[in-house]
């Protein structure tokens, strides 16, 4: 099967699975998932998983991105907090529907990876740096749409919530843990927020601060075992 023939597939899957936004099908259509993923798992990257990236992190499978992306309610005037750059899939995605997107990783040889993938597609309204995506991204703020591609435990972090509009939205994982995770939608307004829960889901941890060495290493050393860099 070809390339543009899995392409097709995968977007009549999304389709019978709930996906009616056409700016976010047209983006999961042109952006290239094969250049975010290692070069051993070129053959699902329109299969509709998880593939791991390194570092005990992994790309989302096109159904999540494509849920949480339509689920946001951006349009093309609005500006977007990513926490949690990834493989800078997700953020490619968002770059096809809003106006700019600006986001943050704590593990920077993932970040130097997904930037180096960005600029080789030349997508030029991303923004990333490395940084604890907890805090957010204060001068920037605020942001008309935040999503966070971690899963937080029991509540967003508040200076996430503080970063959020009035009217904005923010997509969220939250669970304590894997079996309980859910995706919740937060809704600012002038009063408060306003939080539904949209579906179960599973998201590696939110986790504080940058990254550091031994982090990393010991990641490389010990990878979590479903996520261990080898051919399915």
């Amino acid at each position: 099967m070809t390339v543009e023939a899995r392409k097709i597939r995968l977007i009549m899957k999304l389709r019978k699975s709930g996906i009616t936004n056409t700016a976010v099908l047209a983006a999961i259509e042109r952006v290239p998932r094969e250049a975010f993923i290692p070069k051993m798992f070129h053959d699902q990257a329109y299969e509709d998983t998880a593939l791991p990236i390194g570092l005990g992190q992994t790309i989302s499978q096109p159904l999540v991105v494509a849920l949480m992306t339509q689920a946001l309610r951006v349009n093309d005037r609005m500006k977007v907090l990513e926490i949690g750059t990834g493989s800078g899939y997700q953020a490619a995605i968002l770059s096809k529907v809003c106006r700019r997107v600006y986001s943050i990783e704590r593990h920077r040889p993932l970040l130097h990876r997904a930037q180096k993938v960005l600029d080789s597609l030349q997508v030029r309204n991303i923004t990333t740096i490395c940084g604890d995506g907890m805090q957010g991204w204060v001068e920037q703020a605020p942001f008309d749409r935040i999503i966070v591609t971690a899963a937080a435990t029991t509540e967003p972090p508040e200076a996430l919530l503080d970063q959020l509009s009035i009217g904005g939205v923010m997509i969220i994982p939250m669970g304590y843990d894997k079996a309980s995770q859910h995706i919740y939608r937060i809704t600012r307004y002038e009063d408060g927020f306003d939080c539904e829960r949209l579906m179960p889901t599973r998201f590696v941890p939110l986790l504080p601060h940058i990254a550091t060495p031994s982090e990393e290493a010991e990641l490389l050393r010990n990878p979590p075992e479903h996520l261990a860099l080898q051919p399915n």
